[in-house]
């Protein structure tokens, strides 16, 4: 499943990264810490977050994540917006709470 199935079957808001939504999912992660998902998640996964600055940018291209899905209604601050256009990282938000976003994405992603 790529990127682009799942902005479709969740009906996400693409803030950026529109170039980079054929990529594949490998799963998700949740989580707010940024060391938790440095040492934790692997390439190919989808985060899922509430924060919102450019370390979280950071953060999913040294460990080259598919994607960041913002929850709550949040939206990207300035400088991730920019960085993340600049990197071509799609970061995608939803009105969801993570729980209900994460629960939606595992089944998604086995579904297949």
């Amino acid at each position: 499943m790529t990127v682009a199935d799942i902005v479709k079957e969740l009906g996400l808001k693409v803030f950026s990264g529109e170039d980079n939504l054929h990529a594949n999912v490998a799963g998700g992660y949740v989580s707010d810490l940024l060391s938790d998902v440095m040492g934790n998640a692997a390439e190919g996964m989808i985060w899922i977050t509430l924060q919102t600055h450019r370390n979280v940018t950071a953060v999913a291209s040294l460990k080259d994540l598919a994607a960041i899905i913002l929850v709550k209604g949040l939206v990207p601050d300035n400088d991730m917006a920019d960085q993340a256009a600049r990197e071509g990282i799609p970061v995608l938000g939803t009105g969801m709470q993570a729980f209900d976003v994460a629960g939606k994405l595992h089944n998604l992603l086995n579904r297949e």
